[in-house]
């Protein structure tokens, strides 16, 4: 048996001096300068029916350096202005293969603030981490140990919308194998009343982490309009609203995490529904509790975790009628609105809509991975479209 090495990110907060915030607010602006203008040159480039790749990027970017306008370029690290040359090759590989949409320019204002470095741009020794143009390390807080022995490949600096500083460090971790095998398996119905429903029986509640803090989000976004534009005042409270926006992520990821984490530790097979999510928000009376649902945040994080340790998501398709299936006899009820939460079957079974659709899920999950059934077959099919075997995406080793 081969043995993966899985890189992960370790990410950490920290507290800058005002020389390394200044340094730092720099880089990420000629981040953004460097990525626009390449995206500019290749852009211009397209419409003549060019192609320009990174290495011609590469040498635009030592030519600007000499320019009098851009000589700026000089004053911050080569490393991440470069990455962010990478960054957009990979931007562009992503969207001739039909897998993203056209690059778009990076905004000063909503684009997210960071800057990426390889190792000639960072020194890691004794737990302190001192990147390129800095004299002192970063003050970081080690809210967990690093894995033993680990050397970052990259280092990743951001700062958030709320103003919070963090450092991203990329490195193996050899702690993370495959589980040993077990034969339970599990179907997930996911909901908004509750979150979570498995086969099992077991209901996970939905926390709402959204409307905990609807009203502390309503002060902030009130006290936000009554400043005047372009003033401090303002900036401080458009940073006391991000700081509840991000209150609210964080509790949301933690309870994503230990909630999946728990999943793919107990069962060798989960099966899930294969939901368009990017459709069901543009219901206008369902938008946000879905949203903050985050059923999609959900499912990337089975996939990458049953990668690591060994595990098997299936998705279903979404046509497939789970909740008006009867799981002890097969018959397809008729049409079901959401306000029917249990309904009684001709075969004298009564079901818990949710509990019901879990146990459809993973029946028609483990005949696709046992019988390998279609992964595309044609709608008209009785019950729509037939499982589809969901194989995560492989990160490099």
């Amino acid at each position: 048996m081969t043995t993966t090495h899985v890189k992960r990110a370790f990410k950490y907060r920290f507290y800058p001096t005002d020389a390394q915030a200044a340094e730092l607010s720099r880089t990420f602006g000629c981040v953004r300068k460097v990525y626009n203008l390449a995206l500019a040159a290749r852009t211009a480039a397209w419409t003549r029916q060019e192609r320009v790749n990174y290495n011609a990027t590469s040498a635009m970017l030592t030519a600007w350096k000499k320019t009098e306008e851009l000589a700026y370029l000089n004053e911050v690290s080569c490393v991440p202005l470069q990455q962010a040359l990478r960054h957009l090759q990979t931007a562009f590989a992503n969207f001739f293969g039909k897998r993203a949409k056209y690059p778009r320019f990076k905004s000063r204002k909503k684009s997210r603030k960071s800057a990426e470095y390889t190792t000639s741009a960072f020194r890691f020794r004794d737990g302190k981490l001192t990147l390129a143009k800095m004299a002192e390390p970063l003050d970081i807080v080690w809210s967990r140990p690093l894995p033993e022995g680990a050397s970052p490949s990259t280092v990743t600096v951001s700062q958030d919308a709320a103003g919070r500083w963090y450092v991203s460090l990329l490195c193996e971790d050899p702690s993370v194998k495959p589980l040993p095998a077990t034969g339970a398996a599990v179907g997930v119905d996911v909901g908004l009343d509750h979150l979570l429903t498995l086969s099992t029986g077991e209901k996970i509640t939905n926390p709402r982490h959204e409307r905990r803090d609807r009203e502390r989000l309503a002060k902030a976004h009130k006290d936000l309009a009554r400043k005047a534009r372009g003033s401090k005042n303002r900036e401080k409270a458009r940073r006391k609203a991000a700081g509840v926006y991000a209150r609210i992520t964080d509790r949301r990821r933690d309870h994503l995490h230990k909630l999946t984490t728990r999943l793919v530790r107990e069962n060798q097979t989960i099966v899930i529904e294969d939901l368009a999510v990017r459709n069901m928000v543009k219901n206008g009376g369902l938008a946000r509790a879905i949203s903050d649902a985050a059923w999609a945040e959900l499912r990337s994080m089975l996939e990458y975790k049953a990668d690591w340790y060994g595990r098997e998501v299936i998705a279903i398709d979404r046509w497939f009628p789970s909740s008006k299936l009867c799981s002890a006899c097969g018959t397809l009820q008729g049409k079901m609105p959401l306000n029917v939460r249990e309904w009684t079957c001709g075969c004298g079974t009564t079901h818990d809509r949710d509990v019901n659709a879990a146990k459809n899920i993973l029946a028609v999950g483990l005949t696709a991975s046992v019988c390998g059934a279609g992964v595309r077959p044609q709608r008209s099919t009785p019950g729509g479209q037939s499982a589809m075997k969901q194989k995560p995406l492989r990160r490099e080793p």
